[in-house]
């Protein structure tokens, strides 16, 4: 069991920090989308800075992030001849938080990475399908009415926290599904601290707002992204 658990670790953290928005950006507006925004490379951000259809491409790809090292998870604690299910999800549960991990501290770009939001769900979606498919018009509701991503993030990850708690106390769920979502719910609210403190101050920008240049990232150039590349007519 042992190196099945460490080989899906490492997998799932190498997987989780590959930095789709980052990617998204330089190819498709030649900047680093940290410098802009959030200072973030996930969705929300590249919404900002990249548009919409950029950022549903970087949504869902974010989701497999997560989904895919849980699957690998449980295919390696087969492959290593784990018969007990709990034992397998212990693995498949470590896997997407090591991928979550890796979103929020990127081993390729710096350890400077996301939010996991989307990363987060996608391990859910993969340990838990209808629990996590069950909070999706929650998440809905919450984006129609505040017109902010910050606040759908930090209501949706504990509310999959308190779901998968909920299923383990219940005896239909594993308890490390339960274990995974209070370390990732814990991680994805403290990654939005910031937001929390614009939120408070009623200085949280609304979706596709916010999308201007820090001011001390590069020298030179400021405002938002959207204009031509650097160097194009």
């Amino acid at each position: 069991m042992w190196w099945a658990l460490i080989a899906a670790t490492a997998i799932g953290y190498l997987i989780g920090s590959v930095q789709i928005g980052l990617l998204v950006g330089r190819a498709m507006r030649g900047v680093d989308i940290r410098d802009y925004g959030s200072g973030a490379t996930g969705a929300t951000n590249v919404i900002r800075t990249a548009g919409a259809k950029a950022g549903v491409f970087v949504i869902f790809a974010d989701i497999a992030k997560g989904l895919v090292p849980v699957y690998l998870g449980f295919g390696l604690g087969h492959l290593a001849g784990v018969e007990s299910g709990d034992a397998r999800a212990w693995i498949a549960a470590a896997a997407g938080f090591a991928a979550v991990c890796g979103h929020v501290w990127p081993l390729y770009a710096g350890f400077r990475g996301g939010k996991a939001v989307a990363s987060g769900f996608g391990a859910a979606l993969a340990m838990n399908p209808a629990a996590a498919a069950a909070v999706v018009p929650v998440a809905a509701l919450v984006v129609a009415s505040v017109r902010t991503m910050s606040v759908m993030s930090i209501t949706m990850a504990p509310l999959i926290a308190v779901v998968f708690i909920v299923l383990a106390a219940l005896g239909v769920s594993p308890w490390a599904y339960a274990a995974w979502g209070a370390a990732t719910a814990t991680l994805i609210v403290w990654r939005h601290r910031s937001n929390i403190r614009r939120l408070l101050a009623g200085t949280e920008p609304k979706i596709g707002k916010g999308g201007e240049r820090h001011a001390d990232a590069g020298h030179g150039a400021s405002g938002r992204v959207g204009g031509p590349r650097p160097g194009s007519a």
